[in-house]
């Protein structure tokens, strides 16, 4: 039996983040010892290791939810599986795409720069102006160029 930390540290995992995975169902409730700690199996810590690789691919808790249910019946046909998997593919795609405007936009603003004083910065009057952008990047840009803060 390994305890949460044991668990956590083996996975690379944040001991607040196995206990969230427990509140929303993506883990198991462990079992506890005599003195109330949580024991976890090695069927837990692969089930744990399974969510923390879906998550360094990108997956959401949902889709990971959807994957683990699916693993449960290992006799079925794997199709809805690649289907989950090419939705994902297609949106990290869709990002990569988002990042390479946000680079190319990035790269000629800083080009245009002479180097000069602030008050002739052509960062700034770029960044003061969106009209001086080349391509339209807004919200999905900024959701590319920020993402959300991932539980590790």
């Amino acid at each position: 039996m390994l305890t949460i930390g044991t668990l956590a540290k083996r996975t690379g995992t944040k001991v607040q983040t196995v206990r969230y995975y427990e509140q929303i169902g993506l883990m198991p409730t462990p079992q506890r010892s005599e003195g109330g700690q949580r024991r976890y199996t090695l069927d837990d810590l692969d089930r744990l290791a399974f969510i923390r690789h879906a998550r360094d691919l990108g997956f959401a808790l949902d889709a990971i939810r959807e994957l683990l249910d699916l693993s449960d019946t290992p006799d079925h046909c794997c199709a809805h599986v690649d289907q989950i998997a090419h939705k994902q593919l297609k949106a990290v795609e869709a990002r990569i795409v988002r990042l390479e405007a946000l680079r190319r936009e990035l790269m000629r603003m800083i080009g245009e720069c002479s180097g000069g004083i602030v008050a002739d910065c052509r960062v700034l009057e770029v960044l003061r102006d969106h009209g001086e952008c080349l391509a339209d990047h807004g919200k999905a840009g900024q959701q590319a160029a920020e993402p959300k803060q991932a539980l590790s």
